[in-house]
């Protein structure tokens, strides 16, 4: 692919194809091959005469001095081509130079090294011992003691080699040792221990070193260790529990660090105690009504019933929570050897809708982190999908591209963190710390002006977007922008970044960065977000076809440069990683106060509740910041696990299967089998036009290209890269081939009759199609990885406003109530399969919970009745019960409690969580329910509103900004009408004395319950101004006002009295 060769659109069904041109890549300023592009000064001439020249490749101008440090101390490699320096004439030799015939040199091959470097090289062989050629190390001849039989004061230089007490092979690795040795004489007639040869020390430190040896050849328990039932799972594979681990880079990548049982076991003891103490509570409400109150008494049971049920939903997936630890440096060892990354490839998507309401300066701050990230370049490509085709996010992009030739290098040569300008810029840490290079404040300063000037270029475009003109966009060439309908619009792409012209300031390659603009027609329904992660994956696919692959959203910067080598470490993985579906990493986010008022950063859900499914089968897949596995999303199965390990008895051997347990082993492959058609590995199909060379698989054998194209679509060179396990674009592609069929894969119509959407991508039925995609592979038998590096790996922006945030609620909640009434419900789905028990149980609760915002909003309710007419949902209790009630409350607080001992979240974090589950409850779930309901049962449609990113100037001001929506009309009645019968019901004990008081007491306790959950929504509603809106003042008045006065005429409660009325007859009547 060719960087800026200009925007490709068009339309497959139509059979048109234009590309407009681009301004072309922008070309280096030219050389003078004099001057060394390193430090300015001359290159200077070689032994010979000649101009001296570094690299034979491309001719980069290096001086002696600069190519001389690079063999050294740098990457020895060219600045330019990163072809390997070759050793020049007079050049010591360094690691790794191979024999060459034609540079003899031998009065600087083998240079005396200072007193530091023989310490080093002495590390270094310790280090490296058992690894690599031995051909190519450096070899440094000791001057070592010698026994000369009995001979003193000889020259050591003229005993002969027989008569050396200690030979060194010339070919065996030593250590370097200091040559200021005497040499020590041995008398034959003595014995060796006297010189410490053969005596106890000396066996002491033998046997050392072979405990040491022995203990480097035994795998780590923890790598090594299968995932079980309910405690995960893993392969062997060809690296099994036998294969001899004699260095670091085949120790294991990453490992399980469970919870200290000092933690753990008490959190498990109190859940039991309090099911218990819950099971016993029920039982005294069920046998004891209220007589007087039966309906309140029936309501609260019901509640009560429900709550415990949604309790052991959320509380059960969390028995096995784990923590996971990674190894970065045997990444290295074992993947980036000489110089050479045989990482694999991974393809990130960033996927925009409107750029009004998510800025381009933060999709930009997203792309250049991405770009910028700590991995090799030509494995990392970036696509940027534009949902709606905007020119401002083109225009944006290419700015970004631009920019990001003069951050990438700076962010590399001084390792800062964030890569994300904007944050890195505001951080308000001392920059200098760790920075030792001298240019670092200089460079700093120039490239902060240089984001300034890329910001103001930025919101010049932003100014110029807000009105469109009459006959639309058109682009710098004149060329009508493609996109100016953004309901009935060609695909484009346009790859900002790739082989050619996508390099740096330094001249480095940068990584691939393309755009791309799905079709779009009337009468075509294009799945929103999904629908567009779906092209993606084709075009990506089609393009570069990286074995894994990671989505952001816009908003989500890359925050620790190294994220995708955490990812890595479970990915590539020979013991786990080849049944890993995807790698979750936690959201956390950025601009939230400090006291999270609507629990924004959902600390409980991410610190908690993933962590304990990470120890059962895995995280659910929450929406970005996820590394996937490409076959993972295509449908197939995970690889069959190769039980190698056989039992044997003691003294009997192996035992023998049955021949019914062989049968049942049959019947549950073929079963297997027939389950899908995908559960095979990836392979190769033959005979399916071009773009299929290069290809070599057996999946052929299995699937026609028939049920290929139904499965996949109408594209050879798409289903070609499907079968291609390790991904890879063939070389013998041309990339003008790649585009027209990239062109192709992103047509609205592509995508029918086939499995997309279906069984293949991200999974069509409801807006939240994470939790969906992710449930589709559990259930097929694939398990995640959570994972939570040190540094967080992704941070993005959160809607603190209270509407916003309600909305966004609303949007998941709704989403769980489609999933629920669909196929897909985990209630009935996937049994058969691969999904755990506890693992359903998790998907069960996330699609349930918007129910418990009816019992919710009754039970929120039951205080400001009682107090009003005067009636209790609980009889008189005797002391004995209430025992029960206390063993309730103490159950329910050292579950807490214990719970963020184990997870280290914070009483406030945890508290916020309680105080906004009621609040979203009793508002965003509760509208969720019946929208959901009209959705599916009567067709009713509702609109997906993108969650704005925009901030406000002022620090925290859109905190308290307010946006009248419904959502805020039924907590802020709750809140009326708790706070009316709380002043009615201490009237009331007022006027009846004192006898009145101890009942009140559990009634107004039960008041404030509600009313301490929805003070954060109270808070809300008044603003930095304290004031509200007189919509929700005169609304919510309204209707506690209507409801007391019915409640009072109707009384439906109070047991209807029989006999005479006695204000109207009177006591003699």
């Amino acid at each position: 692919m060719e960087a800026n060769a200009g925007l490709i659109a068009g339309s497959h069904q139509m059979n048109q194809l234009v590309v407009i041109p681009g301004d072309g890549v922008k070309p280096l300023n030219s050389v003078n091959s004099e001057m060394c592009q390193i430090c300015g000064d001359e290159v200077g001439v070689s032994a010979n005469g000649d101009l001296f020249v570094a690299c034979n490749e491309c001719g980069f101008p290096v001086c002696r001095p600069c190519y001389e440090y690079e063999r050294k101390d740098g990457n020895q490699s060219c600045p330019q081509c990163k072809s390997r320096y070759k050793r020049q004439k007079g050049s010591p030799r360094v690691e790794g130079d191979e024999e060459e015939d034609d540079v003899d040199d031998l009065d600087n091959e083998f240079k005396a090294l200072p007193q530091q470097q023989t310490t080093e090289e002495m590390l270094q062989g310790h280090m490296s011992y058992g690894r690599g050629d031995e051909e190519n190390v450096h070899v440094v001849t000791p001057g070592l003691p010698l026994l000369t039989n009995g001979q003193e004061g000889v020259d050591p230089n003229e005993i002969p080699p027989e008569h050396h007490a200690l030979v060194i092979p010339s070919h065996k690795r030593v250590h370097p040792m200091s040559d200021d040795f005497s040499v020590r004489s041995m008398d034959p007639t003595k014995d060796p221990s006297a010189y410490g040869y053969g005596s106890v020390a000396w066996k002491e430190r033998l046997e050392s070193w072979r405990h040491k040896q022995e203990k480097m050849s035994i795998m780590m328990t923890e790598g090594a260790q299968h995932f079980s039932d309910g405690k995960g799972g893993g392969d062997y594979g060809a690296d099994g529990p036998d294969a001899p681990l004699t260095d670091e880079s085949r120790q294991p990548l990453s490992r399980k660090i469970p919870i200290a049982s000092s933690k753990i076991n008490p959190y498990r003891m109190i859940i039991i105690i309090r099911l218990a103490v819950l099971g016993i509570f029920l039982r005294y409400r069920i046998l004891n009504p209220v007589k007087n109150a039966y309906g309140l008494w029936l309501t609260s049971v019901i509640c009560e019933i429900w709550f415990a049920f949604s309790w052991i939903l959320d509380q059960f997936p969390k028995w096995f929570p784990i923590n996971r630890e990674t190894y970065l440096d045997r990444l290295s060892l074992r993947y980036e050897r000489d110089g050479e990354s045989q990482l694999s490839s991974v393809d990130i998507y960033v996927s925009t809708v409107d750029p009004l309401k998510e800025p381009p300066l933060v999709t930009a701050n997203t792309v250049l982190s991405i770009l910028a990230v700590d991995y090799p370049v030509d494995k990392v490509s970036c696509y940027v999908s534009d949902d709606g085709a905007a020119m401002l996010t083109f225009e944006a992009l290419a700015e970004t591209s631009e920019f990001a030739r003069k951050w990438v290098p700076f962010c590399k040569k001084f390792s800062i963190e964030p890569r994300a300008p904007e944050m890195y810029f505001a951080q308000k840490i001392d920059y200098l710390k760790d920075k030792v290079q001298p240019t670092f404040v200089k460079d700093r300063r120039a490239m902060k002006r240089e984001y300034e000037e890329f910001k103001v270029r930025i919101n010049a475009l932003v100014a110029k977007a807000h009105k469109m003109p009459e006959e639309g966009w058109t682009m710098q060439d004149g060329t009508p922008w493609p996109g100016n309908n953004t309901r009935d619009h060609p695909g484009m792409i346009q790859v900002f970044l790739g082989h050619s012209g996508g390099h740096d300031t330094d001249g480095n390659e940068l990584p691939r960065l393309v755009y791309v603009s799905r079709e779009k027609r009337p009468g075509f329904n294009h799945h929103k977000k999904a629908g567009a992660m779906n092209s993606l994956v084709r075009v990506s696919a089609v393009l570069t076809n990286a074995p894994f692959l990671l989505n952001l959203d816009c908003d989500h910067y890359i925050n620790n440069s190294k994220a995708l080598r955490e990812a890595m470490c479970f990915m590539m993985d020979p013991l786990v990683g080849k049944r890993v579906c995807y790698v979750q990493f936690p959201q956390r986010f950025d601009g939230i106060d400090i006291h999270d008022r609507y629990a924004n950063r959902n600390t409980v859900f991410f610190d908690i509740n993933l962590r304990g499914l990470d120890g059962v089968q895995g995280p659910v897949y929450v929406g970005t910041g996820c590394v996937f596995r490409r076959q993972a999303l295509y449908g197939y199965e995970p690889p069959v696990k190769n039980n190698s390990s056989k039992k044997s008895s003691c003294c009997c051997g192996p035992r023998k299967k049955s021949k019914a347990s062989k049968t049942k082993r049959m019947d549950s492959d073929k079963k297997k089998l027939n389950r899908t058609e995908s559960n095979v590995s990836a392979f190769s199909l033959e005979g399916i036009e071009e773009g299929l060379e290069g290809y070599e698989n057996e999946k052929s054998a299995i699937m026609s290209q028939k049920s290929f194209e139904k499965r996949f679509g109408q594209s050879s060179v798409f289903i070609a890269s499907t079968l291609a396990e390790n991904g890879g674009v063939p070389e013998a592609a041309s990339p003008a081939a790649l585009l027209k069929e990239a062109i192709h894969v992103i047509s609205c119509g592509y995508e029918d009759k086939t499995d997309w959407g279906k069984e293949i991508g991200w999974i069509y039925g409801s807006v939240t199609e994470d939790i969906l995609t992710g449930f589709k592979m559990h259930a097929r038998g694939w398990r995640s990885i959570y994972c939570m590096p040190p540094r967080a790996a992704f941070k993005g922006s959160a809607p603190i406003n209270l509407s916003d945030r309600l909305n966004q609620v609303l949007r998941w909640a709704l989403g769980s109530v489609e999933i629920m009434l669909s196929r897909h419900c985990p209630i009935w789905y996937g049994y058969g399969g691969g999904l755990k028990f506890l693992e359903r149980v998790a998907y069960i609760n996330t699609i349930v919970y918007p129910l418990t915002s009816i019992p919710l909003l009754a039970y929120c309710t039951l205080p400001a009745v009682c107090l009003l007419t005067n009636k209790f949902i609980i009889p008189e209790i005797s002391n004995f019960a209430s025992l029960f009630f206390i063993s309730l409350f103490i159950s329910i607080f050292a579950t807490g409690i214990l719970e963020m001992r184990w997870s280290g979240v914070g009483i406030d974090e945890w508290w916020r969580n309680e105080q906004f589950w009621v609040i979203g409850g009793v508002s965003a779930h509760l509208f969720a329910v019946f929208q959901g309901l009209l959705k599916v049962l009567a067709g009713i449609d509702t609109n997906f509103t993108v969650t704005s990113k925009t901030s406000d100037d002022e620090e925290f001001g859109e905190l308290y900004a307010f946006k009248w929506t419904t959502l805020l009309i039924p907590p802020t009645t709750l809140l009326v009408i708790n706070m009316i019968g709380v002043v009615a019901g201490i009237s009331d004990a007022i006027n009846n004395g004192y006898q009145s008081w101890g009942p009140l007491f559990g009634k107004i306790f039960f008041a404030f319950w509600v009313i301490v959950h929805l003070y954060p929504f109270l808070k809300g509603l008044m603003g930095r101004q304290n004031r509200t809106p007189t919509i929700v003042v005169v609304w919510s008045v309204l209707l506690a006002s209507i409801f007391s006065l019915l409640w009072v005429r109707i009384d439906p409660f109070l047991p209807k009295t029989k006999g005479p009325n006695l204000q109207q007859c009177g006591i003699n009547c």
